[in-house]
């Protein structure tokens, strides 16, 4: 420790994991010396989350001023899209959530000092750090953190490299709506800026290398690409590019489903660690395709030296990386936390959204469960049936001898906003019967996990509207 005997942890990132692992160090009384080698915040707030939220919810108001399922009763019409205008009201709100949630909290926080500049290990107990302003500063710490996030990944698509590709960064700040847009990946956040834009104006073409959601149960494949097709969105099904070329403003790929051309093409692919510069094998932090291996106590190969969020191992959503900074920040000033995964919820917030927890039916078997599912169609949900929208559906998943429930699955509208009834049933170790009993309160589309439920012992379709 320093001769203050205050404990000096190095925190280097500024975004969901970084700021959640200072911010609870110093509550624990430690001093703090923050690096960030760009802007404060991280994606979430700067590139991810909070824009693109915005974007898609746009787009959303843009398609129900076009097409409701009210228009026999409601006059439509289609909307003028001011691409550039709505993007600086993004770009408004991110700013000003950035100096709110960041910046300030920074700025005023008399435990944390924030140098800008680029980080490096030297060994498990120094930094040196390139100063933005010229210069490098050397820091000594008693403990570091890792918290340097992720960047789009370029896929090695030849030609690729030589274009001006979009990447989910740049998509978010385009100013203008494509006429004709391609979308290689298939993947969360390739199929919400492909809805978004397609909502917007833009003749879109999503390139799956096997299929849509590949790691989903293929019933939530099948219903989210049924509701993309009937937007117009086309879909190509294990396709990939083997050639991008880009001359005269346009796009030209050469596929295995033949030539596809477009005015713009973003490549939404997955995304690449940020820890190449950090000298991280020279001191024996261990990484696997430049991800942070972490063990529960969020600590890497290294003792002392901790690590969450995107640059890791670990699930890629920011309540998961500042979850687990904060828990590394209670593991380097001498407490006990592990970050627990077992029921961890992920929503695409596409039309209708996704929302995931706990295990898929085919998950829980790889696991030695015996199961029992059911599946209940969004026809049978009281809120979908008022809303005139009824696509999609609920899965449940319950070990089959307790009825303890194990995983639920759903497409619907506002999905995920009943998926934390599950997260919070799950951590409870209830049964179907237990979440078939409860109070739901009706017209809401959480009341879907109560009727799902109900399958497993009866016929809903018998029921009256709110029988309990």
């Amino acid at each position: 420790m320093n001769d203050d005997n205050t404990l000096h942890i190095a925190v280097i990132g500024s975004g969901g994991a970084a700021m959640a692992a200072a911010l609870k160090a110093a509550e624990r009384g430690a001093r703090i010396t923050l690096v960030e080698r760009g802007t404060l915040g991280g994606t979430c707030v700067n590139t991810g989350c909070v824009p693109s939220k915005i974007l898609i919810r746009a787009a959303h108001v843009t398609h129900l001023r076009r097409e409701s399922p009210f228009d026999p009763g409601l006059s439509a019409r289609a909307p003028i899209v001011d691409r550039a205008e709505l993007c600086e009201q993004q770009q408004a709100r991110v700013e000003e959530l950035r100096e709110a949630k960041y910046q300030r909290i920074l700025r005023d926080h008399p435990a944390i000092t924030v140098l800008d500049g680029e980080a490096r290990f030297i060994d498990a107990q120094h930094l040196t750090v390139k100063l933005n302003e010229g210069g490098e500063q050397t820091v000594r710490f008693d403990r570091a953190f890792i918290g340097t996030g992720a960047r789009p990944a370029e896929p090695p698509v030849p030609g690729l490299a030589d274009t001006p590709y979009l990447t989910s960064t740049s998509a978010l700040v385009l100013e203008s709506v494509p006429k004709r847009l391609i979308v290689i990946g298939a993947g969360f956040v390739a199929l919400e800026l492909a809805q978004a834009f397609s909502r917007l104006g833009s003749r879109v073409t999503v390139l799956a290398r096997s299929r849509l959601l590949s790691g989903e149960d293929p019933a939530v494949s099948d219903a989210v690409e049924t509701a993309l097709r009937r937007e117009g969105i086309e879909m190509l099904n294990q396709t990939q590019a083997s050639q991008v070329d880009y001359s005269d403003r346009e796009f030209v790929l050469a596929t295995n489903a033949g030539t596809l051309r477009a005015d713009q093409l973003l490549v939404a692919t997955g995304r690449t660690p940020n820890t190449e510069t950090l000298n991280l094998a020279a001191i024996g932090v261990e990484t696997a395709w430049g991800a942070i291996l972490v063990d529960a106590c969020l600590q890497t190969t290294v003792p002392g030296i901790y690590a969450a969020g995107d640059c890791t191992d670990q699930p890629g959503f920011v309540y998961v990386a500042a979850a687990g900074g904060s828990r590394a920040a209670v593991n380097m000033t001498g407490g006990e936390a592990t970050l627990d995964l077992s029921a961890m919820p992920s929503v695409m917030f596409t039309d209708p959204q996704l929302a995931t927890v706990g295990l898929t039916e085919v998950e829980a078997l790889q696991q030695g469960f015996s199961v029992e599912s059911r599946v209940l169609g969004m026809e049978n949900v009281p809120r979908a049936l008022v809303n005139f929208n009824t696509l999609g559906f609920i899965k449940m998943v319950a070990e089959r001898d307790s009825g303890r429930l194990l995983g639920v699955q759903a497409v619907a509208g506002e999905a995920g906003e009943l998926i934390q009834t599950a997260v919070m049933a799950l951590r409870a170790r209830m049964t179907v019967q237990d979440i078939g009993d409860e109070l739901f309160p009706y017209l809401t589309m959480v009341e879907g996990l109560k009727l799902c439920a109900q399958t497993f012992t009866k016929d809903v379709t018998q029921l009256s509207c709110c029988a309990g």
